[in-house]
Order: C-alpha cells, then structure tokens, then sequence
C-alpha cells in the first residue's frame, strides 16, 4: 500500500442524504497503549473510561468527518484539526488512467493535471497564481491509476478565495487549441524525462505483460505512441473534460481550522450551479493469469542491472483479509528490519535497495517488487533469495510475536504521519477515491489487526505462484554501446 504521507511503508488513499449534512469520525492509527495507572490511583476512586473514549481509541483515524452532498452530486467533506490559521483544500476527481478505455488516448487523464492549470476567463494562468502568491499559499496536482488530486494549502481566512478558484476552474476551465498543443508538448517533454530512467520501461513492461485487458496495462502517463500523437486531438481534449470533471465524480475535501456548517454553505454558493452529467466508462475485467510471463530489457548505456517482479493481487477492500495480509507481507518481507532485507541489503550487500508492496487499487494490481543489483551475476541469486522467502510465508506460518510487532507498527507509523493538515487530507483523499468514504480507513486496521499467521500463510500460498508471476530484467549488454565512452572516461 502507498499514502502520499510522511508515512514511508504505510499506503492508504461517505455518502449523505441528498443535501443534508452528517457528522462522522473517521478511522486512524493506533494510538499509543496507555499509561500504567499511577501506584494508589485505584484507590482514590478513579473513574473508568467512558464507552465513547473507549471507541474512539480504537479508530486508527481520530478526526471528525463532516460531509454532505449537494443537489448536483458533489461530495463535500469536511475534518476540523487543530491547525491555527490553516487549511488544506483537496479536489479529488475519482478519474485517472483507468478509465481511458479508448484505444489511441492514454495518457489523457495525467494530460488534464496539467491543463486544469491553464486558466479560465476569470481567472487566467496568470492571475491564479497571483491570487496564490498574495494569499502565500501552495496548490499542487498529482494523477494515479485511479485518481487525479487537486490541493492547496494555505491561511484559513483565505478559505473563500481557495472556493472561489477551484470551482470557477472545475466549472469553466477554458483553453485553445494552440495552448491544448503547447501543454501536450509539455506532457511528451515529461514522459522523456520519465523514459531517462529505467525505472520507467521496466515499469511498462511489466504492466505490459501483466495485463491485457484492463487499462492497468498502461502507466498513468500513458503509451508513447500516444502522447506523441495527443497534440491533434483537441476536440477529444473537450469531451474527456465533459465526461469525466463533473460534480457527481469529484468530492471537495478541507482539512484544518475549519468549521464545517460554514464549508457547506460556501460549497453550495460556488458549486451549487456546477451541472451534472458523469458517465462511467466500462473498463474490461482481467482474466486469471494462466502462466508466467516475463521480459529482458537492454539499456543502452553502463547502469546496475534490475529486476522487478510482480504478482497479480484482488482489488483493494478494506474488509478483506487479503488486502490486509498483503500489506503485512509487504512488511514481513521488506521492511527494513526484516530478514531478507538485512541479507540483500546490509549483510550480503548483494542490492542497492529493494522494496514490495500491494499498492492500493480500485481493481486487482499487482504485488511489485523491485530491486537494483549490485553486478549482472547477483541478479538469479537475488531472485532466488526473493522467491525463497516468498514460497517460505506459504510454507511455514509467520511467529504470531513477529506478527503483533508488524501490526502496531503500521498502526503507529500511520499515526505519526498525520502530522499536518495536508498529512490528514491525503489520506482521507486515498480513502474517498477508492471508496466513496472516509471511515473505511478504520476497517483497514481492524482488518490488519484480525489477520491471523495463518491468514498470511494462505495468501501468500494463493498470490506468490509462479503462473502468477511477471518477471523483466533489465541490464547493459556487455560490448554495449557506451562502453567504450565509459572506459575513455575512466582512463
């Protein structure tokens, strides 16, 4: 699992009544156990905790959730946190590369992050980040899989002012050809820069092989081909935008020194007229994968070999005992204190790094695992290593102690990381883009909690199969080109 938080291993990204409003609390980490009673307190009648308190240790997500929906279908939640002075305003828009169906246009959502930038007649390019500079504020974008997010952080008196260029920019975002040709341009400069680092055709392959059906086949920023021919489809440019940016598929969230009631009443000022009119797009199931796949890349100049392997996992549910094994395995395994890290990383010295997770998605993905090796005659030895300690979880169950210490590890490192408004924004903001909701982010650690050494034993059984696996290397041919400008250099 990923968070866009401070929380380096712990990944995590609420439906009202038609135009009334409800107040909710929301899940959280675990909460530090509580002090040992101080000697004698028993005795001068302390009384116990009351039921509420007693729930409210148990959320791993403490803060209030306040959220209504607006006539048109627009989600407005709402979290007061104690952050003098300082909100986070979050537009979270429930598109992103999986729902570009159409064979010719990925890339399209990603493409959108960067033309909502563009201006509108109120306010232009310019003029936005003015009003942003005076109110001494940040506003940012990112695109996922399955999301596209939209934030600013800023001074809580400026609250309006943030309403106001968010929704006249979802509501008339305004651009022309020329300028739609300019920033798809930008786009293809982006995806280069990307495509400099072998991350990014490993990462592709894999997705490559590991999908033919589903829109997970290709990367957020989409296949190259695509991007290349992006500039002469301006007027698809304008349905994908009409499509897809509309009230009932985007929820408006803020975080900080906020009171709700008055965040509702602005909403429907300034959103009120936004007109509905989403239409979901039907994305492509992907059959059982049958057989192992994989690939050998070259990379045309000197670099350390890599390998990355991926497995095909379930959808993410925050219910699930499989959503929660494999974030625990994800631990289990790669986590810094844990045994094969320290063999790969700091005993043999055989890796650079190596990580593996189950990122969260909205459909099945991919447990991926990916490492950089130290020299082209490791990589089997690294694989081997891998392999050994995946088919160990199936073979053996896990030590219920190593287990329990894993568990409250999650809990308190995603306690910690909610450090700021913005830290509690994008966390609530992975949870309403996977879910609709804000409180299932406390089923996730109840479920973390249940998950039982045979529950990983199983999982791990049914997900690290070799017909279930993907595999693509990548390395510098010996007598490659680029090898005689290196030897040159090292003279």
């Amino acid at each position: 699992m990923r968070l866009r938080t401070s929380l380096a291993s712990c990944a995590l990204g609420a439906v009202a009544a038609l135009g009334a409003s409800c107040a909710t609390t929301a899940p959280t980490p675990a909460a530090p156990a509580p002090a040992a009673p101080e000697e004698g307190a028993d005795e001068v009648g302390e009384a116990a905790p009351a039921p509420a308190a007693d729930a409210a240790a148990e959320l791993a997500f403490p803060y209030p959730v306040h959220e209504t929906v607006l006539d048109n279908g627009l989600k407005v939640v709402a979290i007061p946190y104690d952050s003098p002075g300082t909100v986070a305003y979050f537009t979270v828009v429930r598109t992103g590369s999986r729902q570009e169906v159409e064979a010719g246009h990925s890339g399209f959502a990603h493409f959108f992050e960067h033309m909502m930038f563009r201006g509108t007649e109120r306010y232009s390019q310019e003029a936005y980040g003015e009003v942003l500079k005076r109110m001494g504020a940040d506003s940012n974008a990112f695109t996922t899989d399955d999301y596209t997010n939209y934030y600013i952080i800023g001074p809580a008196s400026e609250l309006e002012t943030m309403m106001d260029l968010e929704a006249d920019r979802f509501q008339n975002l305004a651009y022309d050809e020329e300028g739609f040709r300019t920033e798809a341009l930008a786009v293809l400069g982006e995806y280069n820069k990307n495509a400099s680092s072998p991350f990014l055709p490993m990462f592709e392959k894999v997705r490559d092989l590991a999908f033919d059906e589903h829109t997970y086949e290709h990367t957020t920023l989409g296949f190259l081909a695509d991007i290349e021919a992006m500039p002469g489809y301006y007027d698809y440019s304008l349905g994908f935008f009409d499509r897809f940016y509309r009230p009932e598929n985007t929820v408006v969230l803020v975080v900080g020194d906020v009171e709700p009631e008055r965040v509702f009443a602005l909403a429907r000022r300034h959103y009120g007229g936004w007109e509905p009119g989403y239409r979901e797009v039907a994305v492509s199931a992907e059959p059982e994968q049958g057989e192992a796949r994989s690939a050998e890349l070259d990379w045309p100049t000197p670099t350390r070999p890599r390998l990355m392997i991926g497995y095909r996992v379930p959808a993410f549910d925050p219910d699930s005992t499989e959503t929660a094994a494999l974030d625990l395995i994800g631990q289990l395994l790669f986590g810094e204190s844990a045994p094969l890290y320290q063999r790969l990383v700091v005993d043999e010295q055989w890796v650079d790094f190596i990580s593996g997770d189950a990122s969260w998605h909205r459909d099945p993905y991919l447990f991926l695992i990916s490492a950089q090796v130290k020299s082209p005659e490791l990589v089997p030895r690294v694989r081997q290593a891998i392999e050994e300690a995946l088919a160990g979880l199936a073979e053996r169950t896990v030590e219920p102690a190593r287990l329990d210490r894993i568990q409250r590890h999650l809990r308190y490192g995603f306690a910690l990381s909610l450090d700021t408004p913005a830290d509690v924004g994008f966390a609530a903001a992975e949870m309403l883009q996977l879910t609709g909701e804000v409180e299932p982010m406390n089923a996730v650690f109840r479920s973390y909690r249940q998950t039982t050494p045979a529950d990983v034993q199983r999982v791990a059984g049914e997900v690290f199969r070799p017909t279930n696996q993907t595999v693509v290397t990548l390395a510098h041919p010996p007598g490659g080109e680029g090898d005689a400008e290196a030897e040159e250099g090292g003279r």
